[in-house]
């Protein structure tokens, strides 16, 4: 048929492209097979068949068991044939099929033979096939030929077999091992294909003995290696030693840094680029062991090749994160790029101006990207969003120019992802910048006028809400917002109503105004929006006269969510009506509402309480009951938290233990959920020995034994100790699981009268600092954080020691605290030099804790971290401080 002709500029997205694989079925192809079986071969035709099968293969289509055999028995017969192309398409196929042991066997004799054929091809070829179907077995039958293939004076024959060294070292290893001196004999090859692979190989048999890979680099940097492809492979090998050794106590110098810096004048172009980025990667590498690689990095910037240009930029790009002085110099060769026609590199070029960049050129610099902005896809842009933002925060004094760009590019088309970002820019230079607060709250109004995405929306207009009031004329807002309750959807029109109510609540002298606003809402179309104006009126005050709203109004209607909203709905959905109201103080403040059943392997870990059934109650409710119903633990009160089940044994054992740690204010519960895992035993009088030798605070006040614990059905034995009231008391306890063992006769199910005592030992226990604190998130830390006022704040600095990353350090101190993270921020960014982190979190005695982090790492790894912490009581604050001071 006739292919459509098209015009010289249509869109090649409309272009009708041909395959010649369209349409094509499997069994329509296992019929097109039978000609493998014709006393006259026909070789093209037969190449066709197996292309054909092959697609299928690639394409994800599978073969039963029969039609598997039947191809490959079908195949097998072309190895008549002396056609070479077909030849080449049999071996694929004969990978591709991946034959079972049985049938390897067909064809192990023809690949042998094809193994020590006189045509390299056939030889290179039959070694990749059969090494990829072969056992264990066979390969000690051709070991010697893989041996003498490796040192071939061929480089296709040698490369094949050295690939397939790499491809068995998988499989086996200790066959491989013993082909070192072939493959060391093969890295001096004058073949640059088998010198580059015979090194890949002979670092993997070496990789697991640092020593070896060490003395590898060593004799290799000496001038031996040729093929620019292993000259890479060693400069990264180079790379990893120098990342595990230390530098020269005396000199200061990096060992092999010279190697380094001397491939930077090689001839290859890509051994240079190798070199240079493996400088630029170094931990804690200095200016001037930057200087070199920079210079080289600079040179490519002005190559004629995309691909050097894109390199350079972008490893330029990366080095501009942690030594922005370093890049300086090659400013103006990357100002020239971005006009390059490659929008990538223009890109990369942009966002490394934005970081390396001085005070005096940012006027310039957005002259031109101005330009550049239109001519490039939404993600890039995104990019150069976070850069624009990133400049801004470091020259707060061009918060103009910037913000008027950011605005400017807000107007013009653009996906949803491209908006939020430059939304989220402005929102954080408003917050950071306190100059830039009006000017953006103007831009973010005007954006709203005309946004297409109702979350952004409703975001903007939530922050107006925080933000305008305490702006020098909260009044000039008023109408764009009222504006969204005309003319948007109904959940912009509900989140413009509550943004009016706050004007409402906070400025006084608007309260008038807002409520002749909210009462022109109670005629809203939409339910949600009518029950919010009306709540609003009510709660601010009828009238609408000018008088101070009550605090603990501005507290319920603005004030942050103490418990998480899943918990919320949680309760509210086992909330019976009754004449007793729904009150918001038993909700669970826990982060995570688990179901009740700890999860259970089968037949192996025990589950969780028992008698409750699962469902939509949250752990500690369950909890609470459990242990209210148990005599000794009734009077102990409010149950304050319940860990997450601690296993206290390996997988795969007899018994399976795991234990809950239960916090009150004076005692602490262990309940060890255990599940005897052997059909023919019966366990009984079941008991935890506990030695608190190590937690000398603790006293042992009560023990609940388990009667009985029959096969695969889990039970639950107590340990209660008393401590301190309210305070963290920690320590370690040894356990001890003992219990009565009784033989039970398979056939009838009934256990033996007499039982022998026995014990099995289990897994310490440590109840640490953790245990006393509730991951509570607040939805506003920024608000939390004023509302919570100085008072009882305590700062302090400390010396975290080396790290290998801020992100390890920052979740150390998470995990040691038990605080929930707020606002993403225990997400560390790569290659960062300092991180602030948001902890919140509730202290045993329902006291609300909020912690501010920031983290700082110098050049030798070193952590600093300044510790920041408001609460609710003072005591409270110097406890988290001597969590942090002991942990």
């Amino acid at each position: 048929m006739a292919q459509p002709l098209l015009k010289k500029d249509d869109d090649r997205d409309e272009e009708v492209e041909y395959s010649p694989f369209m349409g094509i079925e499997k069994g329509a192809v296992l019929q097109e097979a039978r000609v493998f079986n014709d006393p006259q071969l026909d070789a093209r035709r037969c190449s066709q068949v197996i292309t054909k099968l092959l697609y299928l293969l690639n394409q994800g289509e599978t073969f039963t068991k029969i039609e598997a055999t039947e191809v490959f028995f079908a195949v097998t017969k072309l190895f008549q044939s002396r056609d070479i192309g077909l030849r080449r398409m049999v071996y694929l196929m004969i990978k591709e099929l991946s034959p079972s042991a049985d049938e390897v066997i067909i064809v192990t004799s023809s690949l042998m033979k094809d193994m020590n054929s006189k045509t390299d091809m056939y030889r290179a070829n039959a070694i990749r096939v059969l090494c990829r179907i072969t056992d264990g077995t066979l390969l000690t039958q051709i070991e010697r030929y893989l041996k003498q293939a490796i040192v071939d004076k061929n480089p296709v024959v040698a490369s094949a077999a050295l690939i397939s060294g790499i491809h068995l070292l998988q499989t086996n290893p200790e066959i491989v091992k013993r082909w070192s001196n072939e493959v060391q004999e093969a890295v001096q090859s004058r073949a640059a294909l088998v010198q580059f692979h015979a090194l890949a190989l002979l670092h993997q048999i070496r990789q697991n003995d640092r020593l070896a890979v060490s003395k590898l680099v060593t004799s290799l940097t000496r001038g031996t290696v040729r093929s620019p492809l292993a000259q890479c492979l060693l400069i990264r090998y180079t790379s990893q030693v120098i990342r595990e050794s230390a530098p020269n106590t005396q000199t200061g110098d990096r060992p092999f840094y010279d190697y380094l810096e001397g491939c930077l004048r090689h001839k290859a172009e890509m051994v240079i680029f190798e070199a240079a980025r493996a400088i630029t990667e170094l931990s804690g590498v200095t200016s001037r062991e930057l200087t070199p690689a920079i210079t080289v990095l600079q040179l490519f910037l002005s190559s004629s090749k995309p691909v050097l240009r894109f390199a350079a930029v972008r490893t330029l790009n990366k080095v501009a994160m942690t030594h922005p002085m370093a890049v300086t110099n090659c400013n103006i060769d990357m100002e020239s790029l971005i006009s390059d026609q490659n929008r990538s590199i223009a890109t990369l070029a942009i966002t490394t101006l934005l970081k390396t960049g001085n005070e005096s050129s940012v006027e310039r610099l957005m002259k031109q990207i101005t330009n550049f902005m239109s001519d490039i896809a939404d993600e890039f842009k995104i990019v150069v969003v976070d850069a624009i933002r990133s400049l801004c925060l470091k020259f707060p004094l061009k918060y103009r120019s910037l913000m008027n760009f950011l605005s400017n590019i807000l107007r013009e088309e653009g996906g949803f992802d491209y908006k939020k970002a430059i939304v989220d820019s402005i929102v954080i230079l408003i917050r950071d910048i306190p100059e830039a607060k009006e000017s953006g709250l103007l831009h973010l109004c005007e954006f709203i006028e005309d946004c297409e995405f109702t979350y952004l929306s409703t975001q903007i207009l939530h922050f107006l809400g925080i933000e305008g009031p305490k702006t020098s004329d909260p009044s000039k807002y008023i109408r764009y917002i009222y504006n969204r309750v005309h003319l948007e959807n109904a959940t912009v029109r509900a989140c413009a109503v509550s943004t009016l109510a706050r004007f409402g609540a906070v400025v006084d002298t608007l309260k008038p105004r807002i409520f002749v606003l909210l009462k022109r809402c109670l005629y809203d179309g939409d339910d949600e929006v009518r029950d919010r104006a009306t709540l609003y009126l009510n709660t601010l005050g009828g009238d609408g006269s000018v008088v101070e709203t009550d605090k603990d109004v501005k507290d319920f209607l603005f004030g942050s969510l103490d418990v998480p909203l899943l918990n919320l709905e949680t309760t509210l959905k086992n909330y019976e009506p009754s004449e007793e109201p729904f009150d918001i103080a038993s909700v669970p403040k826990e982060v995570k509402s688990q179901p009740l059943a700890e999860k259970k392997a089968p037949g192996k870990k025990p589950t969780g309480l028992g008698a409750p059934s699962t469902g939509p109650v949250s752990t500690v409710d369950a909890y609470e009951k459990l242990l209210s119903s148990i005599p000794e633990f009734a009077e102990f009160g409010k149950l304050f938290k319940s860990s997450a089940p601690v296993e206290l044994t390996e997988a795969e054992t007899e018994y399976a233990v795991n234990v809950v740690k239960h916090i009150f204010d004076r005692h602490v519960v262990f309940q060890y959920n255990c599940t005897n895992t052997i059909p023919e035993q019966l366990l009984e009088n079941v008991t935890v020995i506990v030695d608190a030798s190590e937690a000398e605070e603790f006293l042992e006040f009560a023990t609940r034994p388990l009667r009985s614990l029959p096969f695969d059905s889990p039970g639950q034995t107590f340990v209660a100790f008393e401590k301190p009231e309210g305070e963290p008391t920690v320590g370690k306890f040894s356990n001890m699981l003992r219990f009565i063992v009784k033989e039970v006769d398979p056939t009838t199910g009934e256990a033996e009268e007499d039982g022998v005592e026995d014990e099995y030992q289990l897994e310490d226990l440590e109840v640490v600092a953790a245990d006393y604190m509730i991951k509570v998130g607040v939805s506003n830390f920024r608000n939390a954080w004023e509302s919570m006022g100085p008072d009882f704040e305590r700062i302090d600095e400390y010396g975290l020691g080396p790290r290998e990353s801020l992100a390890e350090s920052v979740n150390a101190v998470i995990n040691l605290l038990g605080m929930q993270p707020c606002e993403g921020t225990e997400a560390v960014p790569q290659n960062s030099r300092s991180h602030t982190c948001l902890l919140s979190g509730l202290y045993i005695g329902s006291v609300r804790v909020l912690v501010r982090l920031q983290f700082g790492i110098d050049g030798q790894k070193e952590v600093a971290m300044k510790l920041v912490v408001r609460s609710e009581d003072e005591s409270v604050s110097d406890a988290i401080h001597e969590i942090v001071a002991s942990g």
